[in-house]
């Protein structure tokens, strides 16, 4: 039992290191996704924002105005749709900013403040891969450490919780059971 029990350990370890692994590789993935949307997003800009330079003064809020203020409605429907296209470049930039500013705010972004859409594009459509780079194997090292010591503390806490219940619930004649440890 006691080596089923290492094999058990050591099957987890390795699980979590190869999760951990992942990690960077997912981060990296994601960094790339969304400085591509970004990129789209100010391409679709560019050209209201030229129209933007020469009749307003480089003021793309002008010129939104302009387009939201004709009594045209399709022309009034334009302005809100450029309005989404600089609300949501203004967004995705602003994130990317925020992804590039340190190593680490690139992994506190994924995990803590995502743009929803680029992360469920990136977890749809990850490609698993292995990046062997000191970050990696350090995350895969201790997600797969901790991994293996979270289930063991659990089973160590269910097999105490269930002699405890036993010696609790056995008939006041009987002898307790014995184990390795006692």
């Amino acid at each position: 039992m006691k080596s089923i029990m290492e094999y058990l350990r050591l099957i987890l370890f390795v699980s979590g290191v190869l999760l951990g692994v992942q990690v960077p590789a997912f981060v990296d993935q994601y960094g790339q996704r969304l400085q591509a949307h970004t990129q789209e997003a100010k391409l679709s800009l560019d050209e209201f924002q030229r129209d933007a330079d020469r009749f307003f003064a480089g003021d793309i809020q002008k010129l939104i105005s302009h387009y939201q203020q004709n009594p045209d409605q399709v022309i009034n429907a334009g302005g809100d749709s450029i309005e989404a296209i600089y609300q949501r470049y203004q967004l995705l930039n602003g994130a990317l900013n925020q992804f590039n500013q340190t190593a680490y705010s690139r992994f506190e972004q994924v995990a803590f403040e995502p743009m929803e859409d680029i992360r469920q594009e990136v977890w749809n459509n990850f490609s698993h891969t292995i990046m062997l780079d000191t970050r990696a194997i350090a995350i895969g090292l201790v997600l797969g450490f901790l991994l293996s010591l979270i289930c063991e503390l659990c089973l160590v806490g269910c097999g105490k919780g269930c002699k405890h219940a036993y010696r609790a619930l056995k008939p006041k004649g009987q002898p307790a059971l014995k184990s390795e440890h006692d």
